[in-house]
């Protein structure tokens, strides 16, 4: 299941090492915070899912994980059948515009995310 990880300046989604293998992905998915424009908890991840994949793996209604390219840009997912979501809109020239993920802890990330001043050494981890 994946980690998330929220400081003053970053989001990072850990992928553990079969989520690595599935999306086909070495690293941790990085994003600098001021490039996040909107996010929103949702109950169908799946329907969020726009494009092709390219790369990573796709089992319609069970898991996606990996890199789905659109004419709307790269976005990437982490999501698994059976458990609410999080879509983070991202705007800039990050490496991607959206990310889609499931997470039981949906409303945290939204809070976490939200908040303003905090110190940089301050660390929300989310599992």
């Amino acid at each position: 299941m994946v980690r998330l990880l929220v400081d003053s300046d970053t989001l990072e989604v850990q992928l553990a090492p079969l989520e690595r293998a599935l999306a086909r992905r070495a690293e941790s998915v990085r994003v600098d915070r001021s490039l996040i424009a909107k996010v929103q908890l949702t109950e169908e991840p799946f329907t969020w899912l726009r494009g092709v994949r390219a790369p990573g793996t796709h089992v319609p209604g069970r898991v996606a994980y990996g890199t789905w390219r659109s004419v709307f840009g790269d976005d990437f997912a982490a999501v698994r059948e059976g458990r609410p979501g999080v879509v983070i809109d991202l705007e800039g020239d990050g490496e991607f515009e959206r990310i889609v993920l499931t997470t039981r802890h949906g409303v945290g990330l939204v809070k976490a995310l939200q908040r303003e001043g905090r110190d940089t050494g301050d660390v929300a981890q989310l599992d």
